[in-house]
């Protein structure tokens, strides 16, 4: 629905950052009532460290949305990087997430500057360079 046909765009917006918002701590509740061997068994199918997993739930799951956006900027196909290398993406995404320079990937992504600069701040700069590009440039 676009803001014209919404009658009050901001009040609609805001009840559904709410929304998302208690979503997401319902979730949180959800996973601390796990026991921990529970948990650290869902860990240890995700191949990620319980602390990880931990860490990836408080964050949400927007917290690598950025990754995409960068891919794109660089020329390269999240799909086709996903089908070449579905774990090493998997493995970039959980990077992103537990990335603590968000405000500045932000920036640089909307500004278009993030192709020159990622390396000072991505924490998936020495892996994007390491890509093997041509196997997963976009058709």
């Amino acid at each position: 629905m676009s803001t014209a046909t919404r009658p009050y765009p901001i009040v609609q917006d805001l009840i559904e950052s709410f929304a998302s918002w208690l979503k997401h701590r319902r979730e949180l509740n959800e996973i601390r009532q796990l026991d921990r061997a529970d948990f650290d068994r869902i860990a240890q199918d995700l191949r990620i460290a319980p602390d990880d997993l931990e860490e990836l739930v408080r964050h949400g799951k927007h917290s690598a949305d950025e990754l995409p956006k960068m891919l794109e900027q660089l020329g390269i196909s999240a799909e086709g990087l996903g089908r070449a290398h579905p774990l090493l993406l998997r493995d970039m995404e959980r990077v992103c997430a537990l990335c603590s320079h968000k405000g500045q990937c932000d920036r640089e992504l909307a500004d278009g500057t993030a192709v020159e600069n990622y390396h000072g701040f991505c924490a998936n700069a020495s892996t994007l360079e390491s890509l093997d590009r041509a196997a997963i440039m976009p058709r």
